[in-house]
């Protein structure tokens, strides 16, 4: 087994992988006491070769690697890429391409929504992956032979998954489906969060309009601390805490102490500075610049019948062309289309516009209607 600790192995590995059309990669890392995931490990393959690089070797630049990630003449392949591709993008300030996905690709061929890696490879090529150091602590050296075993196993098997899922996308037709979908993955929005768009991830079920400007503001304070301080944004605050502040809006550091979820002795810390500054500039946000919920916390409710008949005809679509649901359109979709004839979702786009979203429009504006025809769904168009 290839383990790889010094720079000029790896330039020279590197080097013999660029000459092939593909390779596949994955990573080991850690991010249980960290904002930004710790690399630990890296694997990559050819069809001929394969080697763990060992990115916490003393000495090792990364940097032949990282080109070789840039190199828009190799295809390099994942599997559920976006945690990995968080990484590189890191590291390279942009997204490794070109890309393949094998779990999306997957989606699209039929397996089932976001399947896992070891049954597809079982599904696929009827091989065996050992999963029993899953839960390895990857940071911790040396790293014993069964667990490099099964890191190396997650891009060896990857070849012929690639090999399989390419074949069946190029006789289908779909390889053009799949290509949109790795488009999507150079978003740089998926890769790093802004701290002023923080908020967004937050529950705003019963956030009453006077709290929303207060709780924008601490977010993105909390997510900028995080990322200042590389440790996870749970640890600056939990995000009860925010929702308390956000309803109490504390004007001084006497009012935050009285508060059930801020630790004694805080309202003295430069933290506890800066959450009063984001309350303040949070009440003085005008309503104008707050986005638009209800009571419920979200910005408007779809007519939940017309999304329940969408996901109906979801679902029907999905058996119909044999590609996952999820892979089709979100329940985000589904509620944006049941809203708006003109949403900007991914299902109104492209391939699954006109697998799904043309349908969808249809079926809303009572053009076609579904049946049961001996107990299978059917549509059928109305005068």
């Amino acid at each position: 087994m290839q383990v790889i600790t010094d720079t000029t192995e790896l330039r020279s590995f590197c080097s013999r992988l660029a000459e092939h059309d593909f390779v596949t990669v994955d990573t080991e890392f850690m991010r249980e006491k960290t904002y930004y995931s710790k690399l630990c490990l890296i694997q990559a393959a050819s069809s001929e070769e394969a080697a763990i690089i060992d990115p916490l070797a003393d000495g090792l630049d990364l940097q032949p690697f990282l080109d070789l990630m840039a190199d828009e003449s190799v295809l390099k392949v994942f599997h559920a890429a976006r945690q990995d591709l968080e990484i590189f993008h890191r590291l390279m300030g942009r997204v490794p391409g070109p890309l393949f996905d094998t779990q999306i690709a997957a989606m699209a061929c039929g397996y089932g929504d976001q399947i896992g890696y070891e049954p597809l490879v079982r599904q696929l090529t009827g091989g065996q992956v050992d999963k029993g150091s899953r839960f390895t602590d990857w940071s911790r050296r040396p790293l014993t032979e069964k667990q490099l075993t099964y890191a190396l196993g997650d891009v060896t098997h990857l070849v012929p998954v690639y090999e399989s899922l390419r074949h069946k996308l190029d006789h289908s037709g779909r390889a053009a489906w799949v290509a949109e979908e790795m488009e999507a993955l150079n978003d740089e929005g998926l890769y790093h969060v802004e701290p002023e768009n923080a908020w967004q991830r937050l529950k705003l079920r019963g956030v009453r309009s006077k709290e929303l400007g207060p709780l924008i503001k601490l977010a993105a304070w909390r997510e900028a601390e995080a990322q200042e301080k590389d440790i996870p944004r749970g640890r600056i605050l939990k995000d009860e805490a925010l929702f308390e502040i956000a309803r109490a809006t504390p004007r001084d550091a006497a009012a935050l102490a009285k508060l059930r979820s801020i630790p004694q002795g805080f309202e003295r810390s430069a933290a506890a500075a800066g959450i009063l500054e984001a309350v303040a500039a949070g009440m003085a946000m005008k309503s104008d610049d707050l986005p638009k919920i209800d009571g419920k916390g979200s910005r408007q409710q779809a007519p939940a019948d017309v999304v329940d008949l969408l996901r109906v005809l979801l679902k029907r679509q999905s058996e119909k062309h044999d590609v996952a649901a999820k892979l089709l359109a979100s329940s985000a979709d589904l509620e944006a289309i049941a809203l708006s004839d003109d949403a900007a979702v991914p299902a109104m786009k492209g391939w699954r516009r006109q697998v799904f979203g043309e349908l969808a429009l249809r079926l809303k504006d009572g053009s076609v209607a579904m049946t049961l025809d001996k107990g299978k769904l059917s549509l059928i168009e109305k005068r």
